[in-house]
């Protein structure tokens, strides 16, 4: 009876120390679980939450910005001009690269250079500028992809590459200043890149304001017309004589006084010192005669081909017109560019400069 009893005694307290036991580990699992097997995430900070407007003093932009981002203004050496740039900036250690650069110094000049040319210099003094601001000695790659209009006025996109980041610029040049905005990234992100682009804006371009043309007393004469955008003004049409026919295939008809008259404009047009300009001159095949042809890139990706592109040279060797008329699309808008960068020595006849039509022929190989 006496050993019944101390069992029981015994027993009690390992039953009771079994079960603490037991409910201790349920406890145990039950939280593992809970920790392994979460039933919520963690919400993640909106990717825009830490981001507002920037529009700066002394600009005319505005753009969506991170509110850590910095500025700099500085001024450097391009060839022989002296740019002023502003450097709008969010570069963290980790995470996308988001720029805009905007620059000044290269004056609208259509007497001295084409606004294809400022754009072009500006364009190169900006992949001189940009990449040490965000990489140290980096390898540097920027590539024209196609062109598009913005509030008026003609924009550029570029794929950039600079050491491990990659991504888009967009590029666009007012009156007064060029401006570079810029998203690169280590890893493609598009919503972010076209967040961010997207939100740039400028003010729409002015309308240009119409010179009224001249009053002339000459029969049967045509005011001059408004400069183009080029900034050179047209010249007056010739009159033709009866039995001639126009550049659009008609031909003109014309009374008995048309001869006379067209002498009278040539002898007042003379006395005036104004020459009469030539029509353009068939070149045939340009590559041979230029002095200066650089080669055009090709794009990532795309095989390599034949571009053929139509140039109109003007009196100073300058290519003023080029279109692609042969060729894979691909790589025509690249032909272009090209194009538009060729020089060549003026071609003169009968003492006189003339302008030259012809084409360029583009070989896309990988090699380039």
């Amino acid at each position: 009876m006496y050993f019944r009893r101390s069992v029981w005694l015994l027993a009690i307290p390992l039953l009771a120390a079994v079960s603490f036991s037991s409910e201790a580990q349920t406890r145990s699992s039950a939280k593992t679980s809970k920790q392994s097997n979460p039933t919520t995430a963690p919400a993640q900070p909106a990717v825009w939450e830490s981001w507002d407007t920037l529009k700066p003093e002394n600009e005319d932009f505005s753009i969506l910005m991170p509110k850590d981002a910095s500025t700099e203004i500085t001024k450097f050496d391009y060839h022989k001009l002296e740019l002023n740039a502003r450097l709008y900036m969010s570069a963290p250690a980790t995470g996308p690269v988001v720029a805009v650069a905007s620059m000044s110094g290269i004056k609208s000049n259509p007497a001295a250079y084409s606004d294809f040319e400022r754009f072009n210099s500006y364009a190169d003094a900006f992949k001189q500028f940009f990449p040490s601001k965000v990489r140290k000695d980096p390898v540097t790659k920027m590539i024209l992809t196609t062109t598009k209009q913005f509030h008026g006025y003609t924009g550029r996109v570029y794929k950039l590459n600079v050491g491990d980041l990659s991504g888009t610029v967009n590029a666009y040049v007012t009156r007064k200043r060029f401006y570079a905005i810029a998203v690169l990234n280590t890893k493609k992100d598009d919503a972010l890149e076209e967040k961010f682009l997207s939100s740039f804006v400028i003010p729409d371009k002015p309308a240009e304001q119409k010179i009224a043309a001249t009053e002339t007393t000459e029969p049967n004469a045509v005011a001059q017309s408004e400069n183009n955008e080029q900034g050179r003004p047209t010249r007056k049409p010739r009159v033709e004589t009866e039995g001639t026919t126009n550049n659009n295939g008609t031909t003109p008809t014309a009374n008995a006084n048309t001869t006379e008259e067209t002498v009278d404009s040539n002898n007042s047009q003379a006395q005036q010192g104004t020459p009469q300009k030539k029509a353009p001159i068939s070149g045939g095949v340009l590559n041979s005669k230029a002095i200066y042809l650089p080669a055009p890139e090709i794009p990532p990706g795309e095989k390599p081909g034949v571009v053929m592109v139509q140039v109109l040279v003007d009196e100073q060797g300058t290519v003023i017109d080029a279109r692609a008329v042969s060729g894979p699309p691909n790589l025509q808008t690249a032909a272009i560019v090209a194009a538009r960068l060729a020089r060549f020595l003026p071609t003169v006849l009968s003492g006189e400069p003339v302008k030259v039509s012809g084409t360029l022929a583009y070989n896309f190989v990988h090699s380039n």
